[in-house]
């Protein structure tokens, strides 16, 4: 193979990264090994300087678990009480969080982390 490696400056250097990683990732050449490591490492520093890690929001976590348990909002009502439809709908729209007998009620039937369910409403703070 040939000897190189690609800078990520834009989409089109991302792809060509990929499909250098994908081309060299059955090769047993340490040449290629070695370059292989060198991509990835390039690879890894641009997604993590362009797509950063951040904490999920209290409604991305509402939305996974309605999504992954095929739950409508009025589904939620034993466990955000009464006007849950319109509660979910606030906290999606990021109007409104969770009250704290909420997150209480969310820990135990779901067992998630409370603090996860903590956070500001989007737009406030």
């Amino acid at each position: 193979m040939e000897t190189r490696i690609v800078i990520i400056e834009n989409e089109a250097d991302l792809a060509a990264a990929r499909e250098l990683i994908a081309s060299l990732g059955a090769s047993e050449n340490p040449a290629d090994v070695a370059r292989l490591r060198a991509q990835a490492l390039i690879l890894q520093a641009y997604e993590e300087e362009r797509w950063p890690e951040r904490p999920a929001t209290p409604a991305e976590i509402l939305a996974y678990l309605m999504e992954g348990r095929d739950l409508a909002p009025a589904d939620l009502q034993p466990v955000l009480g009464k006007g849950a439809a319109a509660r979910v709908s606030e906290i999606l729209g990021g109007k409104k969080g969770f009250s704290l007998p909420q997150i209480r009620r969310l820990h135990v039937v779901f067992h998630i982390p409370a603090g996860a369910l903590i956070g500001e409403p989007a737009g406030v703070g």
